[in-house]
């Protein structure tokens, strides 16, 4: 283990001990397989938000239900979840990390219920799996607009099928 790295239940102590160390509390989720430039601005502009920013990340179970296999493309997740959980809390505007092998965000939602909950700009609030959750206890839903266009897959696909191969 490293700092950063909570269970749920270690997780939900601490916002009990301590609510004005982390409230207001910011929560985002996903996978976070190749992390680039997109994913990092996401998170800063999640931060600022509130005081403390929690990624609820997908574990390698879960991303393999979300992502399942396509012919010609590597297996999800490219980076197993401890490395991930690891890149994570090493970025500046993360505070903590929990792993859940859920599909949704629900469960972990429902547990902390974060003040603020983070999605991208590419998200409505009508779909959203987490908003009835969100609403439910009064939070509040935050979709950022994306500024680097970017996704694992997209860069996945440049590596395997450069500009000029023929294939």
């Amino acid at each position: 283990m490293f700092p950063g790295l909570y269970t749920l239940t270690e997780l939900q102590q601490a916002l009990a001990s301590e609510p004005e160390r982390w409230r207001p509390l910011v929560f985002t989720n996903g996978c976070f397989d190749l992390l680039h430039a997109g994913h990092v601005r996401y998170l800063q502009a999640a931060k600022s938000l509130g005081r403390t920013l929690i990624v609820g990340l997908n574990s390698d179970h879960s991303v393999q239900a979300i992502k399942p296999n396509r012919e010609g493309l590597p297996s999800r997740p490219i980076v197993p979840e401890m490395q991930r959980a690891e890149v994570l809390c090493a970025l500046k505007p993360v505070d903590g990390v929990v792993i859940f092998s859920e599909i949704t965000a629900t469960n972990l939602i429902a547990a902390l219920k974060p003040d603020i909950y983070v999605k991208g700009g590419d998200y409505q609030i009508q779909t959203l799996p987490e908003a009835p959750t969100v609403q439910a206890y009064g939070g509040r839903i935050e979709l950022v607009k994306i500024e680097i266009p970017s996704s694992t897959t997209a860069i996945i696909n440049r590596i395997l099928h450069p500009q000029g191969d023929p294939a």
